[in-house]
């Protein structure tokens, strides 16, 4: 990639980044992980984690790429010659890697059910959706099948570059995706009993919350935002000098808990209405929707429209994560890009075939009773990420100047000194310290 290759606006990259930042972290996983975690309680430190660790990293993530200029390897040598943090850089790339092999699947996962949806086969008479979602996820030549389908656009897309590939399909995307939500949500909370469904997603109950359940909503945090695989090194080493990284970092903060919080009204008043459990893990979303919108007039018509905007916001968080892994090996070189990004694609979907029929043919290979699915999903969102995110904390205060750090945060903001006064503190103290207590807890050390 080029240097001077850049977003042509704010606005465009706020929706990529943004797009990256929600797609499936937001819409399939937070629901489920929420169900899990205990509701309203994990909703709560999901928030904190965002606004208070997250945020701030995020930051640290614009300052690196934006004051170098660099994808994320590049970047950390530019600043530190000679010294082993490029590795951190190399961190992010393996980790979008892995995040991108299992999240394929999901994207396939998203295209079958579109298939279906269109050809009416999910609407016909005596469909348990529960019991279809399992047949469809234990079908090997379905799965992969979509799961390289799915990879193909990502490939093309990225191929195309910055401008004409990722950021003209957020543009588009992601309001869409938002309008449709609002329409979900006004159907979900009409449903009979979908009150206790609000209860559950809103009203805290700590006594519920456990050790693990703190590590999750950490992980989910950093999912969700994609900070701590250096994915937004990259995405701001293409953003113009002149804008202000404290207005970009708060939007899409700001974008990522609005469309967590819309997910969750959409989905657990929905759960409690049908009778469903809000525990069901990665088929939540898949079971309760269909179920929602066969109970609403054009449901069909509505419900294949809204896995279009589903499909289109895993495609924007895969678009990041290979752009990332294109980035970081070519190096800045443009001519290498389309040929890197075909090898880089085909590899990530070969990595990604365990994972794919991890519920089905290879549904017994298990490690510690979790599937490779399992596995890559739980490495990423609670070792790497969380691992990626302290490194940077630690890197961004005290290997970088002061001075760089100030100039960076104080472009287009009047309150520069407030900003990096509040930011240098949870960065350099609360963000590390609140990452190694939890991982000390969860490991029962503390």
């Amino acid at each position: 990639m080029s240097k001077h290759t850049q977003w042509t606006s704010r606005l465009g990259f706020i929706l990529a980044a943004a797009g990256s930042a929600i797609g499936l972290g937001a819409i399939w996983k937070f629901p489920y992980m929420t169900g899990t975690g205990g509701g309203g309680a994990f909703f709560v430190v999901f928030l904190l984690f965002t606004v208070f660790i997250g945020m701030p990293l995020l930051l640290a993530e614009f300052i690196i790429g934006r004051s170098t200029q660099k994808e994320a390897v590049s970047a950390y040598k530019a600043l530190v010659p000679g010294t082993a943090w490029p590795w951190l850089g190399r961190l992010g790339v393996l980790t979008c890697f892995i995040v991108l092999s299992f999240y394929s699947v999901v994207g396939g996962w998203i295209l079958l059910y579109l298939l279906r949806g269109v050809s009416g086969q999910l609407w016909e008479s005596g469909v348990t959706y529960e019991r279809l979602f399992e047949q469809m996820i234990a079908n090997p030549y379905e799965t992969v099948g979509a799961q390289f389908v799915f990879l193909l656009y990502v490939i093309y897309v990225v191929a195309r570059g910055v401008q004409d590939g990722i950021e003209k399909a957020n543009k588009y995307m992601m309001p869409a995706l938002f309008l449709l939500f609002i329409a979900l949500i006004i159907r979900a909370l009409t449903l009979d009993g979908a009150w206790e469904g609000v209860v559950f997603f809103l009203k805290p109950d700590f006594s519920e919350l456990t050790s693990e359940a703190v590590l999750y909503a950490l992980g989910q945090s950093f999912f969700s935002l994609t900070v701590g695989a250096s994915v937004m090194v990259t995405y701001s080493s293409y953003l113009s000098k002149r804008e202000s990284l404290t207005k970009s970092a708060t939007s899409i903060v700001s974008l990522t808990v609005l469309i967590s919080f819309l997910a969750g009204l959409a989905i657990f008043p929905a759960v409690f209405s049908l009778g469903l459990e809000p525990t069901e893990g990665p088929g939540l979303l898949f079971i309760v929707l269909p179920s929602v919108f066969s109970k609403i007039p054009f449901g069909e018509l509505f419900f294949v429209i809204f896995l279009l905007l589903f499909l289109f916001a895993a495609l924007t968080s895969a678009f990041s994560m290979l752009e990332i892994i294109v980035a970081a090996w070519t190096g800045g070189r443009q001519e290498k890009r389309k040929k890197v990004a075909v090898f880089a694609g085909l590899l990530v979907f070969l990595v990604g075939i365990p994972s794919a029929l991890s519920f089905g043919v290879m549904s017994d290979v298990t490690w510690f009773g979790k599937t490779v699915f399992d596995i890559a999903d739980y490495a990423v969102s609670n070792v790497m990420l969380p691992l990626g995110a302290l490194l940077i904390a630690i890197f961004t205060p005290w290997k970088m100047s002061k001075e760089t750090l100030k100039r960076e945060l104080s472009i287009g903001t009047s309150h520069g000194e407030t900003w990096f006064a509040a930011w240098f503190l949870f960065i350099r103290y609360v963000a590390p310290v609140a990452i190694v207590i939890v991982f000390l807890d969860v490991t029962g050390i503390i």
